[in-house]
């Protein structure tokens, strides 16, 4: 398969279509800007300096016909939250065009020589750097808007809003969804900030008379197609009018809830008394209720599980998209919130100025332990995302993340680990969830290892979520297998699936394979995810990072959390397990 590196070298407004090198023919998405990062950027660089890089690469199977919820792209390069290596990855436009034009990643390196900003035009004839001072201070509903006007072709837009131009931590990239409308975000770790660094504050993808994806085995890949579909129609939750499809992430506000491990007030508690005001079924009744927006939204092209929605406002308009389980919970729950037409509201604002809503959600809540507001203050916690985008003093601190806060309003209570903040599960009572929050390569994240599926949803077998045991094993085979289908261009949500439907997981392979033209079947999957991983933690080891860091936060050992009234005791013997095997080494 012939896929070409797409190097832009900002210091000398140049771009050069490489080959791709042997030692990274067989990656894409994740796996490559992994490859890519691990091999050309300094570990001990500073982030936000000259030496760092942002890669940008689509899956596997991305760009391929009728590759089910192939969209996903991978954004790569050392991140400014947690000086650890960082993917980060987006749905939305642009990993099917960028595949379409044959490109298998682009390299963003070097800095303006002049200060200036810029935005770039990719098509089939290369590239073309273009004047972005109409753009600058703008947000992303303006600068998708603007950019449809200018170019043709109704093409993808990658872009920062005002957080990115100020290169602060907490810095998303936005990518376009079908409506052209942000929300599609690369959201965690800074990225945004590392893209603005660069002195770039859009790129603009157009595939038209691309050469496409060659594929080296139709046949293979049509077989692995068809049965990883089947797989997602049938299962529960991810078929038509099922559960993601009807509510969205957000269906998961009541059941975790439930199970006393939905982080409240800074982490204070597991379960909010307002849950039910904020849940999916709540975005779905005010759907209904208000005769506008909609649920079964898809972020991007062929999306066939469509778990996205549009928000509608209280004038009956369509708001935002969206209104996720992890932004409700952050902007919502643990803040003490439960109005969605303010959690829809803040996340608007996070979308427009370019903030990852776990983040900012967590930051505000950190200050509110602080003392900067009352929990529950819905209008005072909206009225920071002004500050925030005007750069205020204030702003600036809010707009670095939870660890800045923390620090600026004394609170102890911080829930990071290596500086990025925890996503919408309680890891105490949640066990096999904190393990991966602890060992991933990338800081506290969910989706780095979703132990959620077998110890909530009961997907792929079912564990209780209070014990302990099992759950260093447990996390590093979702985190093998995360770094797999976080290559492949599919949505993350085919594991739910392909855990239950050996058919399905077989198929994801096939597909793969065929179009790489590679030996890969199910058994390879954990496997090749580890080798990702590898080079994953040998990068965070040259940056200095050391089992010592591969822990929750202090807190957490000895307040007990309501109602289960439990504490983290995993013991670090069991964390430094989960990566035992790789003992630091290139071998």
């Amino acid at each position: 398969m012939t896929r070409k590196l797409l190097r832009i070298n900002m210091s000398d407004l140049s771009a050069t279509y490489e080959d791709m090198p042997e030692k990274w023919a067989k990656w894409a998405g994740r796996g490559l800007t992994s490859a890519i990062t691990l091999d050309e950027i300094e570990p001990t660089c500073h982030p936000l300096g000259p030496n760092n890089k942002l890669i940008i690469a689509p899956g596997w199977v991305s760009g391929t016909p009728a590759a089910p919820s192939s969209g996903r792209t991978s954004f790569g390069g050392k991140s400014p939250l947690t000086g650890t290596i960082k993917e980060a990855n987006a749905g939305g436009l642009s990993s099917q065009k960028i595949a379409k034009l044959g490109i298998g990643a682009i390299i963003l390196e070097g800095t303006p020589k002049d200060g200036k900003w810029y935005t770039l035009h990719i098509t089939k004839d290369g590239v073309q750097f273009d004047d972005a001072s109409d753009l600058m201070g703008k947000g992303m509903y303006e600068v998708d808007d603007l950019c449809w006007q200018k170019y043709p072709n109704e093409p993808a837009v990658i872009g920062i809003g005002q957080v990115g131009e100020r290169k602060l931590s907490n810095a998303g990239i936005s990518v376009n969804d079908p409506e052209n409308k942000p929300g599609r975000y690369a959201g965690r770790g800074g990225m945004g900030a590392v893209m603005g660094a660069r002195g770039v504050k859009a790129i603009v993808i157009d595939d038209a008379g691309g050469p496409g994806v060659e594929i080296a085995d139709m046949d293979l890949f049509k077989q692995g197609r068809k049965k990883l579909t089947a797989a997602i129609m049938q299962h529960d939750l991810t078929k038509k009018d099922g559960g993601l499809n009807s509510y969205g992430t957000n269906v998961l506000m009541n059941i975790i809830n439930e199970a006393g491990g939905l982080p409240t007030r800074n982490f204070s508690a597991g379960q909010f008394e307002g849950a039910a005001l904020i849940s999916g079924e709540m975005v779905a009744e005010m759907v209904e209720k208000r005769q506008s927006g909609m649920t079964g939204h898809g972020c991007h092209p062929g999306c066939i599980i469509q778990c996205s929605n549009i928000y509608p406002n209280e004038e009956g308009e369509d708001f935002v998209s969206c209104v996720e389980y992890e932004t409700s919970w952050a902007l919502g729950a643990n803040c003490g919130i439960n109005d969605l037409d303010y959690v829809a509201k803040m996340t608007w604002e996070c979308n427009d100025i370019g903030l990852d809503t776990i983040e900012a959600g967590n930051t505000v809540a950190v200050a509110m332990d602080g003392g900067l507001l009352e929990f529950g203050d819905k209008v005072g916690a909206l009225a920071l995302f002004d500050e925030i985008r005007k750069g205020t003093p204030m702003g600036r601190i809010l707009g670095q993340g939870v660890e800045a806060t923390a620090k600026a309003f004394g609170v102890s209570r911080v829930p990071t680990v290596k500086g990025q903040s925890m996503p919408a599960y309680e890891p105490r009572a949640i066990k096999g969830i904190g393990v991966t929050y602890a060992t991933s390569t990338m800081g506290a994240d969910h989706t780095a290892g979703y132990t959620i599926a077998p110890e909530i949803a009961g997907v792929g077998g079912k564990v209780d979520p209070l014990s302990k045991e099992g759950k260093a094993d447990l996390s590093l085979t979702f985190q093998a297998a995360t770094a797999f289908i976080d290559s492949t261009g599919y949505c993350l949500f085919i594991a739910f699936p392909i855990l239950d439907i050996a058919e399905g997981w077989a198929g994801m392979a096939e597909s793969v394979a065929g179009v790489m033209g590679m030996e890969i079947t199910g058994d390879d999957v954990i496997p090749m995810g580890k080798e990702i991983l590898k080079m994953e933690r040998i990068f965070n080891e040259r940056a200095g990072f050391t089992a010592a860091d591969d822990r929750l936060p202090e807190f957490m050992r000895f307040e007990k959390l309501p109602p289960h009234n439990v504490v983290w005791d995993t013991s670090d013997e069991d964390l430094d397990l989960v990566y035992a095997w790789v003992n630091g080494t290139d071998e």
